[in-house]
């Protein structure tokens, strides 16, 4: 198994990150502030998206720089959380200055969580409005926390065989350059280590002692019934360089290669599979594209690693770190 990924998404300069977790069952939402303001992109790539004020950050619209990133259970109910990130910065005078107005842009993105404990409590604008109230430049918390703490993992052959999903972070500093990524895994498909191929957290067996291997399931013609939605990836990559918004969507694209190497099967017609990208330009400096990318895959594939090897299991749902200690 790979090693443990160190750093995380606040070692980019100008990034804060505050969770909220609900007490009364497991969902949450985590935000990103971002000081300045940063250069923002998103790719989409799963069938089943729940997102807000992802068209703005295509390269031909008006706004370049968003002020917040939302990632959030609760299903699309969770997009109210952004109302909550939005009256933090206004009261604080961070915004698009529209005349007198400062309108804050705060895209976000959402996961189903809603079969774990009762489904009709979600995050909402008084959750968002917490979760910036705890931003902070320290590392993050990791595994059932925040956008995170509902979630679940390996959900193809039913809930009842699945493992604790979570949220994690990881960065990596090259040439003067940071590169980071916050990504709650709440995944249709395992979660697999890139280093060996094993499986760290999905689906598991009848018996409860075994891990399928979802693909390989299927390929051996154990055909389960879809799940209609009930899952996401959700997350951010960022950096310090200066990027331009074509890059910034660019950039969101090529972290999902991380995706692609950590979860499988990604990108399903019941995943909303969203990543967005942020360029602070704190570093001052640029990097091409390529090599950024390449990075953005790699620390993303190691925050989702990150994000289940720190999850705490439930009653009905081990976590990778129970599993691995039978």
């Amino acid at each position: 198994m790979s090693a443990p990924h160190g750093g995380s998404i606040t070692d980019v300069a100008g990034l804060r990150v505050g969770h909220f977790t609900d007490a009364r069952r497991p969902t949450g939402c985590t935000v990103v502030l971002c000081d300045p303001a940063a250069v923002a992109g998103v790719d989409v790539r799963g069938a089943a998206p729940g997102t807000r004020e992802t068209d703005l950050l295509k390269p031909d619209t008006l706004v370049e720089r968003v002020h917040a990133v939302l990632l959030t259970g609760g299903s699309a109910f969770g997009l109210d959380a952004a109302g909550g990130v939005m009256r933090w910065l206004e009261e604080r005078g961070i915004g698009l200055p529209v005349g007198p107005l400062r309108v804050p842009i705060v895209p976000a993105a959402v996961l189903f969580d809603l079969f774990v404990g009762d489904g009709r409590i979600r995050p909402d604008a008084a959750a968002g409005y917490t979760a910036c109230e705890a931003a902070s430049a320290e590392p993050p918390a990791q595994g059932s926390v925040g956008a995170g703490a509902g979630a679940l993992v390996g959900k193809l052959f039913g809930m009842a065989h699945a493992m604790r999903g979570g949220i994690g972070t990881a960065s990596l500093r090259v040439d003067g350059i940071t590169v980071a990524a916050l990504v709650a895994v709440n995944a249709v498909g395992d979660v697999i280590d890139p280093a060996c191929g094993q499986v760290v957290a999905g689906a598991r067996g009848d018996d409860g002692l075994s891990l399928r291997h979802t693909t390989r399931a299927i390929a051996a013609g154990h055909l389960p019934e879809p799940l209609i939605g009930g899952a996401t990836t959700i997350g951010i990559v960022a950096t310090d360089a200066m990027l331009t918004k074509a890059q910034a969507g660019k950039l969101a694209t090529m972290s999902h290669d991380g995706l692609a190497r950590t979860i499988d099967p990604v990108h399903t017609m019941s995943d909303g599979d969203t990543m967005f990208a942020l360029g602070t330009g704190t570093a001052q400096r640029t990097m091409h594209l390529t090599l950024l990318g390449a990075l953005a895959a790699q620390v993303t594939a190691a925050a989702v690693l990150n994000a289940v090897n720190q999850a705490i299991g439930l009653p009905a749902w081990p976590s990778a770190a129970e599993w691995r200690s039978r």
